[in-house]
């Protein structure tokens, strides 16, 4: 694992957050959110958010994702500056967000919509296609109700790739399940950033998790928002969460958060 205290630029830059800065409220009582944060995240790159409540990684998800304009500083998709509801990055929330009047098909067929020139037999085999992906093809025709916590996660995953987004976003996806969907939802999640090369942010509070998915886990501090430090984590994939190594990285930045340094992994 490389430590750094400084953002360094990867080539190939992707996604560019350029001296971003939010607040929220009115004097004298303003919450700083993010103070210009500045980070680039390279192509087909797998970058985690961690660190407290507060300290700004969702409200950072949702100015990517165009839902929350920033007070100052930009934010650069292929260095073409990203506007309000951008088509070009898709979110996946903590909850499924699922509409219960329509099946599983036509859940995932639902923002295939918007993509001008396809008919619904194209927006349907689209949809079946990342079914498949995520394992769901043969609950096409389910209603939501019936289907389980990771099963419907499975299809607002199916629902954020089917339309072919530059940039997947996670707000925390796996935090309301059980420990055992969780580690089944972590293969599935490295498979498919394998097979597909996406590009995905993910926010997340739990450290393992993060040391489990990221290429890269960027650590905030709160009041204000702040990026303090990076982790490059150089584990082959696939990787299992329970593995020693995996506890390693975790217990390196769960020290950092608690300002309580420890020996890095990578020098023992």
């Amino acid at each position: 694992m490389i430590v750094s205290d400084a953002i360094s630029p990867p080539t190939s830059s992707k996604l560019s957050i350029q001296h971003v800065s939010k607040s929220f409220g009115k004097l004298p009582q303003i919450t700083h959110a993010l103070q210009d944060i500045s980070l680039d995240i390279k192509e087909k790159e797998f970058v985690c958010f961690v660190g407290p409540s507060g300290c700004g990684k969702s409200t950072l998800l949702n100015i990517i994702a165009g839902l929350t304009m920033p007070d100052s500083g930009t934010v650069l998709l292929n260095n073409q500056p990203l506007t309000d509801q951008n088509k070009e990055c898709m979110m996946m929330f903590q909850e499924h967000a699922l509409f219960p009047w329509l099946d599983v098909l036509g859940n995932v067929m639902f923002p295939l919509k918007l993509i001008e020139g396809l008919s619904r037999s194209d927006r349907k085999d689209l949809a079946m296609n990342y079914l498949k992906l995520v394992k769901l093809d043969n609950v096409a025709h389910s209603h939501i109700h019936e289907l389980s916590g990771g099963m419907k996660q499975r299809v607002a995953l199916a629902r954020a790739l089917a339309p072919n987004p530059k940039v997947l976003l996670m707000d925390e996806p796996f935090a309301a399940l059980d420990a055992m969907t969780r580690e089944q939802l972590y293969g599935d999640i490295q498979e498919i950033h394998m097979n597909t090369g996406k590009t995905i942010v993910f926010v997340t509070h739990n450290i393992r998790e993060a040391a489990c998915l990221g290429d890269r886990i960027l650590l905030f501090s709160p009041n204000p928002g702040r990026i303090i430090r990076e982790y490059d984590i150089d584990i082959s994939r696939p990787r299992d969460i329970n593995d020693g190594a995996i506890s390693k990285f975790a217990m390196q930045i769960t020290a950092d958060l608690k300002n309580k340094p420890t020996t890095c992994p990578a020098d023992e």
